[in-house]
């Protein structure tokens, strides 16, 4: 007889991510619905410093302090939170990942996303690097997925 997953557990767990994070070697992600596959490598000696995001052709960059800052937030929250991932022109849903990601009142002051035009996703492509860090949980349905911090 199958039993239904609990309400606080993830649908699916993710693969750890391939990779050290460098350049040569980005860590190889997949979004939260498992559907695309990009990839994420650190760039500490940008100007700011960042976590640069590929997918597909696209380059897209985050502060680095994304990391920390978004594990300390949820953290705090202590509760799953929806991902709720928007472009950005598109606005967020509030109590969202994504809505934190460009509020005036995060660490950074505003959007997280650096390159005027790619700033939104956030909540699309930091999660799953929060999970294969071992920082978060997240959940991997094909919509409305949340996360996390462990």
């Amino acid at each position: 007889m199958a039993t239904a997953k609990a309400k606080d557990t993830p649908a699916t767990k993710a693969k750890a991510a391939s990779g050290d994070g460098s350049k040569a070697k980005p860590w190889k992600l997949k979004t939260p619905p498992g559907t695309s596959e990009y990839q994420m490598y650190r760039a500490a000696d940008a100007d700011p410093p960042a976590i640069v995001c590929i997918a597909g052709t696209t380059e897209l960059r985050y502060h680095l302090s994304a990391i920390e800052d978004l594990h300390a937030m949820l953290k705090k929250h202590g509760d799953w939170m929806p991902l709720g991932s928007a472009d950005e022109q598109k606005s967020a849903a509030d109590g969202t990942v994504e809505a934190w990601g460009r509020s005036p009142k995060n660490p950074a002051k505003g959007w997280y996303g650096l390159k005027k035009g790619l700033r939104g996703r956030f909540g699309m492509y930091m999660p799953p690097l929060l999970e294969a860090l071992g920082l978060a949980e997240v959940t991997h349905d094909a919509k409305n997925n949340r996360m996390r911090a462990i």
